[in-house]
C-alpha cells in the first residue's frame, strides 16, 4: 500500500486489540488484491441505541486504481453485532465482496447484458418441446423449450408476444432464440 492505514474511533475510547485486528483484515484485503493505494477505517458507536448497549457503524475506504470503494456498514438491530469484532468483520467481508467485483471488471469477466428483440410466436410443436418465433423483421427464428426462462413453454400460445435473444450461430434447425420471455 502506497499509504499508510488510517483507523479512526468516533465518540468513543479506543478498544484493546481492535487496532490491530483492522490491520490484520486490511492485510487480508491486500494479500488478495495487492494494488490498494489507501485504506481508511472509521468506527464509532451507534448512540441511539443506549439501553441495548452499543451496536457499530464501520466505514472501510479504499483506493485501487480508477476508483474509490467505500463500504459503510449501518448496524442492524441485532444483539451480535454489539460486539465490535463481529461490526468489522462484516464490514470487511462486505469490502472484500466490492473488491472482488472490481477485480472482475478490470479482468472483462463480467457478464454483459444482451439486449432483446420482440417478437411473435408462429408455431409450436407441443408433444416434441419446439416451436418458431416470428422477429419484428418477418424472419422466423427456432426455439426450443428449453429456451422459454422459468420453464413455461406449456404457457406459450400461437399469436403471443414474446422477447427474445438471437443465437449467433445456426443450429440444426437454422437460426435460433437462445433465451424466449413471454410478455
Amino acid at each position: 500500500m502506497q499509504e499508510q492505514v488510517q483507523i479512526a474511533f468516533r465518540g468513543m475510547d479506543t478498544p484493546m486489540g481492535i487496532e490491530d485486528s483492522i490491520r490484520e483484515h486490511v492485510d487480508h484485503l491486500e494479500r488478495f488484491f495487492n494494488r490498494i493505494t489507501a485504506c481508511k477505517v472509521m468506527v464509532e458507536p451507534d448512540h441511539r441505541r443506549h439501553h441495548h448497549g452499543n451496536l457499530y457503524h464501520v466505514r472501510v475506504d479504499l483506493v485501487v486504481p480508477g476508483r474509490e470503494i467505500v463500504v459503510k456498514r449501518v448496524p442492524p438491530a441485532h444483539h451480535e453485532n454489539e460486539d465490535i469484532h463481529v461490526a468489522i468483520k462484516d464490514a470487511f467481508d462486505a469490502a472484500r465482496r466490492e473488491l472482488q467485483d472490481y477485480v472482475r471488471e478490470m479482468r472483462g469477466d463480467t457478464k454483459a447484458h444482451v439486449p432483446t428483440d420482440e417478437g411473435e410466436i408462429v408455431h409450436l410443436v407441443r408433444d416434441k418441446g419446439y416451436g418458431f418465433l416470428r422477429t419484428s423483421e418477418g424472419n422466423e427464428l427456432y426455439l426450443h423449450k428449453n429456451a422459454v426462462v422459468g420453464g413455461r413453454f406449456e404457457d406459450l400460445h400461437v399469436g403471443d408476444k414474446v422477447r427474445y435473444v438471437a443465437d449467433a450461430g445456426e443450429g440444426e434447425k437454422g437460426p435460433h432464440a437462445s433465451t424466449v420471455i413471454p410478455l
